[in-house]
């Protein structure tokens, strides 16, 4: 009778267990909208978050006034943010850190955090509408006070791209660049008609240089560092329906390429970076061949030949999205929602992480 009283115990926890499980995976994930519409803002849009080395949270967005048009049509685009303290439960009102007057515009936010020097560089891409149409400058500012405060723009152009780009549709990816363990600063840029580059600096940021290696096809892209130092870009690939992935083993000199096809998208800016626990990826992304939508975490073990796990993030329309890891291991994630009408943060607990690779 103790035997059986024992078994059912043991059955009965395994049962809660399970059912508490169930319970922490459907837990609803809560969103908050950074950039709500307003009047005399058409619409905010392409996000860019990273954690500062105090453990802040930095959030970068297009503030695009008169229509949601892109740079080359839009002539008054601001950056705008807002930082937070305690992993994203309060915010600090809109500042603008990069605001020209009405005739030029900044667009397209990403970070690099030197947690080397605590310095936090902002890139953006310029243009003047009124006197040089239909060029583009690539650009940054810096914060040495974990975004507090940020100095003024600095001019990278001619440092990372060569003169005969100069009136190529040319720009600077959106969202994150990289440090690498050796301390390297790296990033990711695209000439439309001559491919996608990596650009570096190796002084933590006083000069820049371009690595002529063209990756074609290229777009939007996501460079990360894997766990045996090569370097792998994940890019977006338009009307294909997947990603394609590049990885260099010699910094940059060289690459191997292959199409990803497990990696659904439909053709939009995405993320990726690597987590601690278990040396895995996180790849966020509208996963849908067709349509942006579906906000989705990807998860790979072994350094993004195959992506063993998936969670939802939102069902719903979702476009561009940006990740960065919390001091804590959580996920946060910044992303278009709902039709470029809300730009919202979402938090992914460490544990629902772990928990998918069980």
């Amino acid at each position: 009778m103790e035997d059986i009283k024992s078994k059912i115990k043991v059955k009965l926890a395994l049962v809660i267990g399970l059912f508490s499980f169930g319970i922490c995976l459907a837990q609803e994930l809560e969103f908050t909208n950074l950039f709500p519409q307003k009047k005399g803002v058409a619409c905010y849009r392409i996000p860019s978050i990273a954690t500062a080395p105090n453990g802040d949270l930095i959030t970068a967005i297009d503030e695009r006034i008169p229509s949601c048009a892109d740079l080359r049509d839009n002539n008054d685009i601001n950056i705008v943010s807002r930082r937070s303290s305690d992993n994203g439960k309060s915010w600090t009102p809109i500042e603008r850190p990069v605001d020209y007057p009405l005739g030029q515009s900044a667009s397209d936010p990403s970070m690099i955090v030197d947690r080397m020097t605590n310095t936090i560089f902002m890139f953006f891409n310029y243009m003047d509408l009124e006197h040089e149409r239909q060029i583009y400058y690539l650009k940054y500012i810096k914060s040495e006070d974990n975004g507090k405060s940020w100095s003024e723009p600095v001019d990278i152009t001619n440092q990372i791209t060569p003169p005969q780009w100069h009136k190529d549709f040319k720009f600077i990816t959106s969202g994150r660049g990289i440090q690498t363990r050796r301390g390297t600063l790296l990033h990711t840029l695209v000439n439309l008609d001559h491919g996608l580059h990596l650009y570096k600096s190796d002084d933590h940021g006083n000069s820049w240089q371009w690595i002529d290696t063209p990756l074609i096809p290229g777009d939007e892209s996501k460079v990360v560092e894997l766990s045996d130092g090569s370097w792998m870009v994940n890019c977006r690939l338009n009307k294909k329906g997947y990603r394609q992935i590049y990885i260099s083993k010699d910094e940059g000199k060289t690459w191997d390429s292959r199409a990803d096809y497990s990696l659904v998208d439909p053709g939009c800016n995405a993320g990726i970076i690597p987590f601690p626990e278990k040396n895995i990826l996180l790849f966020v992304n509208a996963k849908h061949k067709t349509l942006r939508k579906n906000l989705a975490l990807s998860i790979s073990k072994d350094n993004g030949k195959t992506w063993s796990a998936e969670k939802t993030i939102y069902k719903g329309p979702a476009a561009y999205s940006a990740p960065s890891l919390l001091e804590n291991g959580d996920l946060a994630v910044f992303f278009e929602k709902d039709d470029y009408t809300q730009n919202s943060f979402v938090r992914i607990p460490k544990d629902q992480i772990l928990s998918l690779l069980e």
